[in-house]
């Protein structure tokens, strides 16, 4: 009996691929539902519908705030989620490779905003940008976002550096290449899966902001979600639907494209 159990709750057994599919059935359906409500003719959001209907989409070409919200975001995500890197490569190098005075410190520092709600941080920045007279400015937007996602890249480069065999270093050294070239003929391709993993989660997190993002956007900087959010207070009309059918499609394109590039395992979860 016991046996038997063993075998159906294996890695591959018959019960642990059905959890699976239960699983991931649960975390696709809203993104399917959204997305079949998203070709409905209807002026409300119905499902099921009487047919396929592009009219939603069509639509959004004539809301221009939902076009200017999408690049304001992309813009938005990629330079903050580069800037981000910029503070958490140096930072992830230093924090996994040295011992120095303040070092569990700056680690508790960099990390500190993923205990920190969203909304808390959202009125903090308001008030801080408002001391400052800083409230309307594409680049103060720019550093609230970097608040928020630089412990996701943070976490990722500080992954890789721990798991990094420095013995090839200490070799590289050895044969005669300096501090320069071991870092970028060395240890760069063997930490790039997590700097490339971290910048991607904090693209994707910065691009998806919405609860600080209320608190600190302009209207000539509103983001995407704040624009759906807005939006969705005033209207019931499938559109939503349709820009968030649209969102998934492109971020649905994007990671494939770069599974096929580079492979989406490496970026993920790094090389050790």
């Amino acid at each position: 009996m016991r046996a038997a159990w063993a075998s159906k709750m294996r890695k591959n057994g018959p019960l642990a691929l059905a959890f699976h599919t239960i699983v991931i059935l649960f975390v696709l359906a809203p993104l399917v539902i959204v997305v079949l409500v998203a070709f409905t003719p209807e002026e409300t959001l119905t499902l099921p519908t009487r047919g396929l209907s592009l009219r939603w989409f069509r639509a959004i070409l004539d809301y221009p705030d939902f076009i200017s919200a999408f690049f304001n975001s992309v813009k938005l995500a990629f330079a903050s989620a580069t800037l981000s890197l910029v503070i958490a490569l140096p930072a992830g190098l230093a924090i996994g490779r040295a011992r120095f005075p303040g070092r569990g410190f700056l680690n508790a520092l960099l990390l500190s905003p993923l205990v920190i709600p969203g909304l808390v941080l959202g009125i903090a920045m308001l008030r801080f940008f408002a001391m400052i007279g800083a409230t309307g400015s594409f680049a103060w937007l720019v550093l609230a976002h970097m608040v928020i996602i630089t412990p996701f890249v943070m976490r990722l480069v500080l992954a890789s550096v721990s798991g990094m065999d420095r013995s090839i270093e200490h070799a590289a050294a050895s044969l005669g290449a300096s501090a320069w070239t071991t870092f970028r003929r060395v240890t760069l391709p063997m930490i790039l899966p997590g700097i490339t993993g971290g910048w991607l989660l904090a693209f994707i997190n910065s691009f998806d902001e919405l609860t600080m993002s209320v608190f600190v956007t302009s209207p000539q900087t509103v983001t995407l979600p704040v624009r759906m959010y807005m939006y969705a207070t005033e209207s019931i009309d499938p559109m939503m639907a349709s820009v968030s059918a649209l969102v998934i499609f492109i971020t649905a394109g994007a990671m494939l494209i770069l599974d096929r590039v580079y492979g989406l395992n490496r970026i993920l979860i790094g090389q050790h």
